[in-house]
């Protein structure tokens, strides 16, 4: 396992194009793209960002989800052909950037009664998947989809169903997000199993804060030891907001005592 910074821990500190250079500066080798705009998607961004990553070693690349992501299931032939049009160039970022994921939300459940599922057409569902794991394999991108309470992934249970029948998708587990669900994060974890791919990371304190990791009051040691009993061997990204936190070395900090948790179980990646 390695750990990593999403540049989303610096969304309104830094533009992507300062994020990346100042995460090589920390010594931070890994790290998750969130592209937050429209103009930040396609080649001539990516290739800006891929000038100045340094070492970087790029593991995804996250888009602004309500941009366009919804619309790639819509029955509208035109709205799909735009969101699919975002999708190309989002994927091509990732491609310049050599990201092999992308980490995706899906449909948005913005309205009250879309929360409990009970309006779940999961033929339909999966049939959107397939086509848009399709779009992204013949790119070279795996679409992974992430558990996040408000959008397609929003509690246990929908993963298996789509995964049972789309071979290429796999799971990111963010952990604040299980825990806005009210759902244990070791169940998402025990859903995704193998198909995991890589995992958002954050630290909660005693009043329901997030913060940095060994800021808080989060068992990583569990965390660790059961990320390591599935097998898992990809990166543990921190994902925090630019108010969770004092000054951008602190992410460096929390990469180091992630880093020797890693290194105590023996699944530390140099």
């Amino acid at each position: 396992m390695r750990t990593g910074v999403s540049t989303a821990s610096l969304f309104l500190r830094k533009y992507n194009e300062e994020a990346l250079p100042l995460l090589n500066d920390l010594g931070v080798r890994t790290a998750e793209v969130f592209l937050t705009t429209y103009s930040e998607y396609g080649a001539p961004f990516a290739e800006k960002l891929a000038a100045v990553k340094g070492s970087v070693q790029v593991n995804s690349v996250h888009s602004l989800v309500t941009n366009f992501e919804p619309q790639l299931f819509n029955a509208h032939d035109r709205a799909r052909a735009d969101a699919y049009a975002c999708l190309e160039k989002v994927t091509e970022s990732a491609r310049i950037l050599g990201a092999p994921y992308y980490t995706f939300h899906g449909t948005a459940r913005v309205k009250k009664a879309s929360r409990s599922g009970a309006q779940d057409n999961f033929p339909k569902m999966i049939e959107g998947f397939q086509a848009v794991c399709a779009f992204c394999q013949r790119r070279g991108v795996t679409l992974c989809l992430e558990n996040v309470e408000w959008a397609t992934y929003n509690r246990v249970g929908v993963f298996q169903k789509l995964a049972a029948e789309i071979p290429t998708l796999k799971g990111v587990l963010d952990i604040k997000q299980a825990r806005i669900s009210e759902y244990p994060y070791e169940r998402y974890l025990s859903e995704m199993g193998e198909r995991l791919a890589y995992a958002h990371v954050s630290d909660v304190d005693e009043n329901g804060r997030i913060c940095l990791p060994h800021k808080g009051v989060f068992d990583f040691e569990t965390l660790v030891k059961r990320l390591k009993d599935i097998g898992f061997g990809g990166a543990l990204l921190i994902e925090v907001y630019a108010n969770d936190y004092g000054e951008e070395k602190e992410l460096k900090t929390a990469c180091e005592y992630l880093d020797e948790i890693l290194y105590k179980h023996g699944v530390l990646d140099r």
